[in-house]
């Protein structure tokens, strides 16, 4: 006889409580986790509040350092700029003290070299410089102010403008001219001529210039870029400023800047500029000529005796012309 076969239930009791169970304890975990999520946000919130005042904190307190930072660098820039100036200052100071010593040891040098030359140029005096000396006398003490006669109505400037002059001298020759003009308050009339006896205002040629402050001033300034051709031999423009400008009843000066003479024999010269000067009768019926002698070749090796030979014959037309000859001893 056939056995019969059980039969299963597939949604049996059993089956049911477990599937209960389940949905259960998925129910419970959603309700828990649904009850723990408002309290771990607030949480989370809690601790940004928390982090975010920290931080503001922090940065008022690196503001606040910023600040004192950015005091105390303005302060240190401030004294650095002070030190820098005080720094400045001493540094101009100590080159104006490196300055004025060059100045001293240049002049103290140049003065030895000038020195030196002159002695040299003494030992090499031609015969017919050694005459010259020999005719010469000083001029009496009383016979001039100063050094210089200054009783003349007209003045006559003879300014060699060669190039060893213009480089060296020019500004000593300035303030000269200036000197000589102060000593004279007031005069009729002015006349300026180089070595070579070109005028300084052509427009004034053959005639005088009518003594003013503006005139004297417009001479001056006239004189700081007046480079004229020169030969460096003051004969020309002394021959032909007496020449033009000799007049019996008038008291003429003649000044004569220079520092060489390299032209031919002094005793011709000599001799020439006094026939030209010869009119009248008396001293001071004749121009003066008067010699300011600048030591510019002196200080040049191997140039002295040009040196010499201007300043022996300059010496020797003072003499003859009733006149003075100054030799300065430096160019500053």
């Amino acid at each position: 006889m056939a056995r019969k076969r059980r039969q299963i239930e597939v949604f049996s009791l059993s089956f049911l409580d477990c599937i209960c169970c389940a949905f259960g304890a998925i129910i419970l975990l959603f309700v828990l986790s649904k009850f723990s999520e408002p309290r771990i946000i607030e949480n989370v919130r809690t601790d940004l509040k928390a982090e975010l005042a920290r931080m503001e904190k922090e940065l008022h307190e690196i503001r606040g350092e910023t600040v004192l930072i950015d005091r105390e660098l303005t302060a240190k820039r401030v004294v650095q700029s002070d030190q820098r100036r005080k720094l400045a200052r001493l540094q101009g100071a100590l080159t104006n003290i490196e300055g004025q010593y060059r100045l001293d040891s240049r002049a103290a040098e140049a003065q030895s070299v000038i020195t030196d030359e002159l002695e040299s140029a003494k030992q090499e005096l031609t015969d017919e410089m050694r005459s010259l000396n020999a005719a010469y006398q000083r001029p009496k003490e009383d016979a001039v102010i100063g050094g210089v006669p200054v009783d003349s109505e007209y003045i006559i400037f003879v300014i060699d403008t060669s190039g060893s002059m213009q480089r060296f001298a020019w500004p000593l020759v300035r303030q000269k001219m200036k000197e000589i003009l102060d000593i004279y308050p007031r005069v009729k009339g002015v006349q300026v001529l180089n070595d070579m006896g070109d005028y300084m205002f052509s427009q004034y040629a053959g005639n005088w210039i009518p003594d003013s402050n503006a005139r004297r001033r417009a001479i001056l300034e006239r004189l700081s870029s007046w480079a004229p051709f020169s030969n460096s031999s003051p004969v020309e423009g002394i021959t032909k400023a007496i020449g033009r400008f000799y007049a019996a009843d008038k008291k003429i000066s003649l000044y004569v800047f220079g520092d060489d003479f390299s032209g031919g024999l002094m005793q011709k010269v000599v001799d020439t500029i006094r026939q030209k000067n010869a009119a009248g009768s008396g001293k001071n019926s004749r121009v003066r000529i008067h010699t300011v002698g600048f030591p510019v070749l002196l200080a040049q090796p191997g140039a002295g005796q040009n040196a010499a030979r201007f300043a022996a014959l300059m010496r020797r037309l003072a003499e003859d012309n009733n006149g003075s000859f100054v030799g300065l001893t430096s160019l500053r």
